[in-house]
């Protein structure tokens, strides 16, 4: 690639992960962000298998260790908030339903994001709103990538790129613009789920993560976070399509208040605190699958490209193993980017489809509609160390570990493509 400057879109968990390993190889990094800066708080992600290898490469194991969340593991309860089911989080090697390190969302981003300065440009409060790629297109009338890419934003001037990289979730702006609608590429699970903060909610955990699932497919959940005092609140419930405005919060708060406005256990005062939320967001669940994530130098990464929704406590692993496998390609590659990007899918293809594999019961299993399938949970849930159950789900959470991580030989110099070669 003649022109070394490559443009990513999306600064949460994957966008500064890649960052960090271009600009180790000696790339020329700007990130676009349609946040005004790296998004606080959020909820816990699981940080199991290659994505610990990954942090621990990248030399910030220490820094998330400190910024963890201490949860003793899962809990089950009833609408009276009698508990009838737990997997501590210790159960599976520190790597079953609840991880051993857990860290919320935005502490991850903003540790990823620091880890990137100053070398990385940041373009925050704006976003891709074009990409053309010339000239020419190959046989199947894609775009053969033999030049570089035209990058229009909504605020910044139009750039040129030699590689443009789509990091920015489930929604992609990028992978909409080059590859098509997102209904082409998203399999909906029927699951619906929102997040928010509750500060002044004096509900006791203990740190456990609770969970009460109600009839009719309801979930609500309350889990620690890192503050003293901080609960991080969910409402998941199944439901066919639902049409609703992703800008309007507050339709949305109303929505999920219906929902649940008959649901027992700690949901009347967790909807108060639903109101008046800064951090509230209602989402549908749905899997990322394309046959390519790349179309000439357009290249998909993380949710963007391989969604495979939080039931299978997976996505922080794919983002990060993602970002290292795709910038380690990027840079053993020479200068040839369709060799590259033929090898990131080669490398990664394998470990996606296992991690996309959801968990026995999918999204009913999370949400059974009934009173006997929300029995039969709680039955599989205090069974989950004994066998049978315990080796089921033992396959499942192997799955992060799961991959045989290449290691790419560090850049020397400004030239990338002509330095790195990975190592066995």
């Amino acid at each position: 690639m003649a022109n070394n400057e490559i443009l990513i879109s999306g600064a949460g968990i994957a966008g500064p992960a890649l960052a960090y390993w271009l600009r180790t190889a000696g790339f020329e990094v700007t990130v676009v962000e349609r946040a005004p800066a790296p998004r606080p708080g959020g909820q816990t992600v699981d940080l199991r298998g290659a994505g610990r290898t990954v942090i621990e490469r990248m030399g910030l194991m220490e820094r998330v260790r400190a910024h963890a969340v201490d949860q003793r593991g899962l809990a089950l309860v009833d609408s009276s908030g009698r508990t009838t089911a737990r997997v501590p989080a210790d159960a599976f090697g520190g790597e079953g339903i609840v991880s051993e390190i857990e860290i919320l969302r935005g502490d991850l981003a903003r540790l990823l994001h620091e880890a990137t300065l100053p070398d990385t440009e940041y373009l925050f409060d704006d976003t891709v709103t074009g990409i053309e790629q010339a000239p020419g297109a190959g046989p199947d009338g894609r775009p053969d990538g033999a030049g570089p890419v035209t990058v229009t934003f909504e605020k910044a001037a139009p750039r040129r790129f030699a590689l443009v990289v789509g990091a920015d979730g489930p929604h992609s702006v990028v992978r909409a613009l080059a590859f098509g609608p997102e209904r082409d590429f998203v399999r909906p699970l029927g699951l619906y789920t929102s997040w928010f903060t509750a500060t002044d909610h004096d509900l006791d955990l203990d740190g456990w993560y609770l969970m009460h699932n109600a009839p009719g497919g309801l979930v609500a959940s309350a889990r620690p976070g890192r503050l003293p005092g901080e609960i991080k609140a969910g409402f998941s419930f199944r439901s066919p399509p639902l049409a609703y405005d992703r800008r309007d919060l507050a339709a949305q708060r109303e929505l999920v208040a219906r929902r649940f406005a008959h649901v027992g256990w700690e949901a009347p005062r967790l909807l108060r605190a639903m109101r008046t939320a800064p951090d509230f967001f209602l989402d549908s669940m749905g899997q990322v699958r394309l046959d390519s994530w790349s179309r000439g130098r357009v290249v998909l990464l993380g949710d963007a490209g391989y969604c495979a929704t939080p039931l299978t406590g997976l996505g922080t692993s794919l983002a990060l193993v993602g970002a290292y496998v795709l910038a380690g390609e990027l840079a053993a590659a020479g200068g040839d980017h369709t060799r590259a990007l033929r090898r990131y899918d080669a490398v990664m293809r394998p470990y996606v489809t296992r991690a996309q594999e959801l968990p026995p019961g999918g999204a009913a299993g999370y949400a059974p509609s009934g009173r006997l399938g929300i029995r039969l949970r709680d039955l599989s849930m205090r069974s989950t160390t004994r066998w049978p159950m315990r080796a089921v789900l033992a396959a499942q959470f192997a799955k992060a570990g799961d991959i045989a991580l290449p290691r790419y030989a560090p850049a020397t110099g400004t030239d990338a493509g002509a330095h790195a070669r990975p190592r066995p």
